[in-house]
């Protein structure tokens, strides 16, 4: 196996407090350690429900990106029954956490890290700390006799493919979906190449976010709730009051645009301060900077049902929703055309939604930069756009297993999204959140694999 090439980031990495109870160099293998420490007792479970124990008690050297108990808890129990219960699945899974090499994290550098399982994780190491696949280290050098361990917050997910299925075949039956408008595009294309394949055409609403999930979770009316947001504790409750449960597919990934008419000549850049006084208090455009005009802003932004309105007062407001809606001179919609609209006709207006209507009115409208980062694939992926987030379906093992067009359609989606989300005007999920997702399909256990 390649031996990981490293910067050294000792600093930040000395300053990592272990989770695992500060524990160093122990007696024993890196199995014994993990079994002497309660933070590591799932993931004991399931090596030795693997048949790992042995391999991983061999000579090594081993290091082991060990994610702990609360890292396991955060996946949906029926999903990490399925990977308990299906041991090639299992074992990749787990294999995937270990590098055949002991590397210290004096050793650490950014690059691909070949696993044990075959494939590869991504490293990265910089001034804010130590990522795996995206998922952060939180501590480290934990050394056992033939290896060393270091903590995730996290499990990763090796490469999961989903049975092939053939559009054809579903040609018969329903599929009604309904949600978010930052998602519609997205899901109206994924719907368009389904159809053109063969597969029954879908039905697709756009209502926004909270209004989808009031169709799916309270009505009961839609198979499939699309969301630019995750969904709420009281939603899923609500869901459970009709007797369905939730099951959260991740399809992308979106850099939220803050817009402007392309006869606006002085912003290009905001700070996220300034987007609060501008969708807020700020009457002119003077108040946010002196030289910019003494004009009054016209404000255009989402309804209230909408998860691109609730993600930008989450993020900007932190959560209170009050400013943005007494600001003066404000306009609000579900439909982000409106809003188009809206902000095309003034020099002086401003809203935001989704990039993939910028995108396809670029020609009359300008984005504006958040603190100097443009919203892009590479910034939305890395997180230093400030306003990227995650886009989802959501559907219910039921109506999966009752409606099998509607459990084949989300199969083709996530199995084809990446050929069709960046023409759309979005970005690819990680690689992770995308095999997750797969992961969570297969869950339901509607395909036999």
């Amino acid at each position: 196996m390649q031996k990981a090439r490293f910067i050294v980031v000792a600093l930040v990495l000395s300053l990592l407090v272990s989770v695992a109870g500060n524990v160093m160099a122990q007696d024993g293998t890196i199995v014994d350690v993990a079994a002497g420490n309660e933070d590591f007792s799932t993931l004991v479970s399931l090596v030795e429900a693997a048949g790992l124990v042995e391999t991983l008690n061999g000579e090594g050297p081993f290091t082991v990106f060990a994610p702990t108990n609360a890292a396991f808890e955060a996946i949906p129990q029926a999903t990490l029954d399925y990977l308990a219960a299906n041991p090639d699945l299992l074992t990749a899974t787990l294999t995937y956490h270990v590098v055949g090499a002991q590397v210290m994290s004096m050793d650490v550098a950014t690059g691909e890290v070949e696993t044990v399982q075959g494939g590869t994780i991504d490293v990265i190491a910089d001034d804010m700390g130590v990522t795996v696949d995206g998922v952060p280290v939180v501590a480290t050098d934990i050394e056992g006799s033939n290896g060393v361990i270091h903590v995730i917050e996290s499990v990763l997910i090796p490469d999961v493919e989903l049975p092939a299925i053939d559009p054809l075949d579903y040609s018969d039956g329903s599929i009604f979906a309904a949600g978010s408008s930052t998602v519609f595009p997205l899901a109206e294309r994924m719907g368009e190449v389904w159809s053109e394949a063969g597969g029954i055409a879908p039905s697709i609403d756009s209502i926004g976010s909270g209004g989808g999930f009031e169709r799916f979770c309270v009505a009961g009316e839609s198979d499939v709730s699309n969301a630019s947001r995750a969904i709420r504790d009281s939603e899923v409750e609500s869901c459970g009051e009709i007797g369905r449960t939730p099951i959260e597919f991740r399809v992308g990934t979106d850099a939220l645009a803050v817009t402007v008419s392309t006869e606006n000549d002085f912003v290009t850049d905001v700070t996220l301060e300034e987007l609060a006084l501008i969708f807020s208090s700020a009457e002119l455009w003077s108040d946010v900077r002196a030289e910019w005009p003494a004009e009054p802003i016209a404000r255009f932004i989402p309804g209230t049902d909408s998860g691109t309105f609730d993600y930008f007062v989450e993020e900007v407001f932190e959560e209170n929703e009050e400013p943005a809606l007494t600001a003066s001179n404000l306009q609000q919609s579900e439909d982000d055309n409106v809003l188009v609209s809206g902000i095309q006709d003034s020099p002086f207006a401003i809203g935001f939604f989704g990039f993939a209507y910028f995108q396809e009115n670029q020609d009359s409208l300008n984005v504006l930069s958040i603190g100097g980062v443009e919203p892009n694939g590479t910034s939305a992926e890395d997180g230093s756009y400030p306003l990227a987030r995650p886009l989802f379906m959501y559907s219910d093992a039921q109506i999966l297993a009752d409606k099998p067009e509607v459990a084949s359609f989300l199969n083709f989606v996530l199995t084809n999204v990446n050929d069709e989300i960046i023409e759309v005007g979005y970005f690819p999920a990680s690689d992770r959140a995308l095999n997750f997702a797969r992961l969570q399909l297969l869950a339901t256990g509607v395909f036999d694999m």
